[in-house]
């Protein structure tokens, strides 16, 4: 029985080794080549693709992923060909001419590092940079040889730049009685308005169908937790799809039809949304096409056919958000554009009805104090009041299992040999002191899913994001900077990654092994060294967590400790 439980020790131990093995060898390799990939990103490497055709539907009536432009830095292929300039105090960037597309954004509020001198965050760039990634409108002619405007086509411009109440105003003629224009204005923040026309002065009444793309070209890096969705997303048909890049890889091309609704790529923080007309009927799509050696990713979605009768004009209106998930944002364009469901482009989760309060109370706390830690302390502390009658509940009921340890000790010993007449020993036990074993687990039970909703606001909300604490926690979004193992920077010498245990983290598993002494400890010895493992384990663990997480954790743990030692002290019961 001793050997059985030595081995169960030793495999525990060697569990938690394997975790951190894991976060040596995976996640942390992992996370500095997606910071790579962000400061790549900001440099725009040059590199050249070739362009390619997309299968699936009849390839007249299939939106096509765009060839290849003159390779180049994102500012050498604005220099390539004629551009606007896109600037509304928020977005940065540049509109190609030749496709009309959009395809170079920036953000002029949120940079790669915190300190604001660092590169823009670059949502869109250009083809014939290092990863392309951009939005285009077109047409498709349902009768072969009437020429429509397309990724190649040249765009007569009326102006040099797009601002606030500065619209871009493009036209093409096609030289067959068609004369296409767009008109595409910018708002204060992040949604685009995008309003194509036709006008036939032609004989003969032409069929077009309108269309919208998105082309993300190589598969980015993502955080790799099932608590967060990142890549293809929309709400069609009043369904949300959330769909992973490697669901995509190797099948076939995903299809919805809906009226109205809005499909696009997502990150953590950042979203890229087509807007259809929400009275339209469309056929959204979402499609992989490998291109030597590289993965192409296109979300697009194709109208009901337009008839164009001569000598009339017909008129197609469709947003594009490219920005930040700022949920008031999200809210408000909902509102306004009717657009279902676009809060659902942060990932609140399942249990969305408590999420999505939780963070606007978060918010509001952000915003009277102007500091994000400390929203996350009061915002903890309301939770832990509105709970307070179902944790008083659960640990006056560990308090008297805790007062009732000597004895179980004792029955424990007295009947080691006879686990039967020790079950009946405890429960009459249980039964003279008027205790329920499970009163404790109860009221936690119930809890769990506010905790996890409060861990889900805190993960995905982007206000998190470079927003500093106090001391030393410049960024609540990434893990906490110091190291136990150089004395917290006193000695002049960087820890390798893994060993980077802050002091959050190690305030976090003090409070969590204080916590375990005011509860009854496990009889069984085998249990008590698990638990005794776990605050060590859960150091580690927390040391590669967002600061902000880990202060909200330990902060959770200090008013978890002061209720419990003043229910303990009114009931009688040591602490020790």
């Amino acid at each position: 029985m001793m050997g059985d439980q030595k081995n169960l020790v030793l495999a525990i131990v060697l569990s938690v080794g394997i975790i951190l093995i894991f976060q040596y060898f995976y996640e942390i390799p992992r996370l500095r080549e997606q910071q790579a990939r962000q400061a790549e990103l900001a440099r725009q490497a040059e590199t050249a693709a070739p362009g390619a055709t997309l299968p699936g539907a009849p390839a007249a009536l299939t939106p096509a992923l765009p060839g290849a432009a003159p390779s180049g830095t994102a500012s050498e292929a604005g220099a390539a060909g004629p551009r606007l300039r896109l600037d509304n105090g928020r977005l940065h960037g540049s509109i190609a001419l030749t496709g009309a597309r959009i395809d170079d954004v920036t953000l002029a509020d949120y940079h790669e590092k915190p300190d604001k001198s660092s590169p823009e965050i670059r949502i869109l760039s250009p083809v014939g940079t290092t990863h392309p990634y951009f939005a285009e409108w077109g047409w498709i002619a349902a009768t072969p040889g009437v020429v429509v405007p397309d990724s190649r086509t040249l765009w007569q411009a009326e102006t040099d730049r797009i601002g606030l109440d500065r619209p871009a105003r493009l036209r093409f003629d096609n030289g067959q009685g068609l004369v296409f224009g767009k008109v595409i204005e910018v708002d204060g923040d992040f949604l685009l308005s995008v309003r194509r026309t036709v006008r036939n002065d032609g004989r003969e009444p032409v069929t077009l169908y309108p269309y919208g793309l998105i082309s993300r070209w190589d598969t980015p890096p993502t955080l790799g937790f099932y608590i967060l969705h990142e890549g293809p997303i929309g709400v069609l048909d009043g369904t949300l799809q959330e769909i992973d890049y490697d669901d995509l890889k190797g099948g076939r091309p995903q299809e919805f039809e809906s009226t109205g609704g809005w499909l696009g790529i997502t990150d953590k923080y950042w979203l890229a949304a087509l807007v259809p007309q929400q009275d339209r009927k469309i056929t959204a799509t979402f499609r992989h096409v490998p291109v030597d050696g590289r993965d192409r990713y296109q979300v697009d979605f194709r109208s009901e056919p337009i008839v164009v009768e001569p000598g009339r004009t017909v008129e197609v209106v469709d947003k594009f958000f490219v920005g930040a998930k700022e949920v008031d944002k999200l809210d408000r364009y909902s509102e306004l554009y009717g657009i279902p469901l676009f809060d659902r482009a942060v990932d609140f989760g399942w249990f969305y009805f408590l999420t999505k309060p939780i963070f606007h109370i978060l918010h509001f706390f952000y915003k009277w104090t102007g500091n994000y830690g400390v929203a996350i302390l009061l915002l903890t502390l309301l939770v832990k009041i509105a709970f307070y009658p179902l944790s008083d509940k659960s640990y006056r009921a560990m308090s008297h299992m805790k007062k009732l340890q000597p004895e179980m000790m004792r029955l424990r010993e007295l009947y080691a040999d006879d686990k039967v007449k020790l079950n009946q020993e405890l429960m009459a036990l249980y039964q003279r002191e008027k205790v329920n074993p499970m009163a404790g687990c109860l009221p936690i039970i119930v809890q769990i899913p506010v905790f996890f909703a409060l861990y889900k606001v805190l993960f995905v909300n982007i206000e998190m994001r470079h927003a500093p604490f106090f001391g030393w926690i410049k960024d609540l979004s990434a893990p906490d900077p110091t190291s136990v193992f150089n004395l917290f920077g006193l000695l002049p010498f960087d820890t390798p990654a893994f060993l980077t245990i802050g002091v959050w983290p190690i305030l976090m598993g003090g409070t969590m092994w204080l916590q375990q002494k005011l509860n009854p400890q496990p009889t069984d010895p085998v249990q008590a060294k698990v638990m005794n493992l776990l605050p060590i384990f859960f150091t580690f663990l927390f040391a590669t967590f967002p600061a902000g997480l880990v202060i909200y954790w330990t902060w959770n743990n200090l008013l978890s400790i002061a209720q419990q030692w003043l229910i303990m002290k009114r009931m009688g019961v040591s602490p020790g």
